[in-house]
């Protein structure tokens, strides 16, 4: 009996881990992820074709994405476009949708990487500055959900997510219009994950925390932040890496999460709360 019972369960494990495999097998899928040169977006890129994607990546810096690319290449042998873009250009988006569809025939998988913001007090605000936050963080969003969705919607099949922030779930001082952009983006998603269900295109969100990606540490150098502070309020006491949100992104977009669809993932270490000290 005990030699049975092993031998079944070794072959459970082996069962189980093939279909593990299975789910997380992006083989003979496109994806495109904005923001791909650098952090988040060149880590959610990297997985993605380790896990079987062609990949298009884009950014308004077009050596980041050249090096980026090469590297994908080299280290998965799947293939991967650069296409500089500025997302914030509604034609410039639709030229590399259109890229996409010509070099690979398809479009599977989209990641709205690219944001970001400046931050200051409500007060100090520009017309100018509320609005280039909500041009990259929704905006830029809309542009490339309607123009890959189209093809998505065609198919019959697809999967978008959207890199939002904590800001947009529980707001940030300094960041009026940053928290207002990336709550926007969220509620973008739930709208656009009831209309387009009907047509097997599943869109979610993920609300990320801290996020030690290069530019971010180099922000925080030239902010003098406490780093240190920040990170005493955070329960898994450390900032998250750009991987860890590349894994999230990885399971939105793969059969693991196949019956998972409008929903907003916090990737940021835990709950932040007020309460009994050290309990």
């Amino acid at each position: 009996m005990v030699v049975i019972t092993i031998i079944w369960r070794t072959r459970w494990s082996r069962q189980t881990a093939t279909v593990d495999s299975l789910r997380n097998d992006l083989t003979g899928r496109v994806a495109v992820v904005t923001g791909g040169g650098t952090g988040i977006g060149a880590a959610t890129a990297h997985l993605l074709a380790h896990h079987g994607a062609d990949v298009v990546i884009a950014s308004r810096t077009a050596d980041e994405l050249q090096r980026k690319a090469a590297a994908i290449r080299e280290s998965t042998g799947r293939r991967c476009l650069a296409v500089p873009t500025n997302v914030k250009d509604e034609q410039q988006v639709v030229s590399l949708v259109q890229r996409t569809r010509d070099e690979f025939g398809r479009i599977d998988i989209l990641v709205n990487n690219a944001g970001g913001t400046r931050l200051g007090p409500l007060s100090g605000i520009s017309t100018k500055a509320w609005d280039s936050s909500f041009d990259l963080n929704v905006r830029s969003a809309y542009f490339c959900t309607r123009e890959a969705g189209q093809h998505m919607v065609a198919q019959r099949s697809g999967a978008i997510v959207n890199i939002s922030s904590m800001a947009g779930l529980r707001g940030i001082r300094g960041g009026a219009h940053y928290s207002s952009s990336k709550a926007a983006l969220q509620m973008f998603t739930t709208v656009t994950a009831a209309e387009w269900g009907q047509y097997g295109v599943r869109v979610n969100c993920i609300a990320v925390g801290t996020i030690a990606s290069e530019r971010a540490v180099d922000a925080w150098k030239v902010a003098k932040l406490d780093m240190a502070a920040n990170m005493s309020r955070i329960p898994l006491g450390r900032v998250g890496t750009p991987e860890e949100v590349a894994y999230a992104v990885l399971f939105f977009v793969s059969a693991a999460s196949s019956y998972v669809s409008g929903q907003t993932l916090a990737v940021n270490g835990g709950p932040n709360i007020s309460g009994i000290p050290d309990c």
